[in-house]
């Protein structure tokens, strides 16, 4: 039986969350399109990293924070999180049925579409990589034979950009470690498959020109916030004129001053932290 659900508001915000400070790379790309729009981001950070815990506790933590979230009278709930859509994006639609809930996935699609090679590397967390949406998804795109996706689990690399060590020698060498297998194996096309590795996109880029390629990539997070602006038209929740600043409001189960200072440094905006926790629902 579902629970009672509330009634969404078009003034109302849209409430977005992550594991951490990843989700602001969807962040950034809704903000840009939907500047009208108030937005709230939840930061799980006490409980980051999601990628190495059992599936379980990630659909926990995302069904108190979507409580949390629509408590504080959200219309919408953007999953800004790979890990956590994979694990809990169902649990999140099946308690919420009539909320607008947008999750994330790595972009095979687009990959697929603009690979030369046919081969694409696919950079994600292990939780990620190893779900059953991703493993669905993976084999619907290779039904057809003609392209190889290597998969490579990044661990370590979300957890350096969450301390906010985007070139750090250690981040540096990460990055190198993760990509540059998959260049020599012949992948034209990488896929970011966490929502952290955009802030890392100038050190990707670095190894893959050290190596002499070329090479696409993939961030889903324009076809994000499109998707969700069609979702918010449809259900006629959509506000398109709004004071001149829109309200940015911002929670964090970490620490507030961290969360403040990577707003300010991969966004350069200042919103209103609060530091809050919630509780299993």
């Amino acid at each position: 039986m579902h629970l009672p659900q509330p009634e969404y508001d078009a003034s109302t915000p849209i409430g977005i969350f992550d594991s951490g400070v990843g989700g602001l790379s969807i962040l950034r790309h809704i903000h840009a399109l939907l500047p009208h729009e108030a937005l709230m981001y939840f930061a799980d950070s006490g409980f980051a990293p999601y990628g190495e815990k059992p599936e379980s506790v990630i659909v926990e933590r995302a069904l108190s924070i979507a409580d949390f979230l629509i408590q504080q009278n959200c219309k919408a709930l953007v999953v800004a999180c790979n890990t956590a859509t994979a694990a809990a994006i169902a649990a999140l639609r099946a308690k919420y049925p009539s909320l607008i809930v947008v999750g994330v996935e790595p972009g095979l699609k687009p990959a697929a579409a603009q690979t030369k090679s046919n081969i694409v590397g696919v950079l994600a967390t292990e939780r990620t990589l190893a779900s059953d949406k991703f493993q669905a998804l993976h084999e619907q795109h290779t039904a057809s034979g003609d392209v190889r996706f290597l998969q490579q689990a990044c661990i370590g690399l979300a957890d350096q950009i969450e301390k906010g060590e985007l070139s750090s020698i250690q981040t540096v060498s990460l990055v190198r470690r993760y990509v540059e297998p998959l260049i020599t194996q012949g992948a034209d096309t990488l896929v970011l498959g966490c929502t952290h590795y955009p802030f890392v996109l100038e050190q990707i880029v670095a190894v893959t020109k050290s190596l002499h390629k070329e090479v696409n990539i993939i961030d889903t997070g324009d076809a994000v916030a499109r998707h969700l602006q069609r979702l918010l038209e449809q259900a006629h929740l959509y506000h398109p004129s709004a004071p001149k600043q829109a309200p940015l409001t911002a929670f964090t189960t970490g620490s507030h001053s961290s969360l403040r200072s990577a707003f300010k440094v991969l966004l350069g905006l200042s919103p209103e932290v609060r530091e809050v926790s919630v509780a299993p629902t």
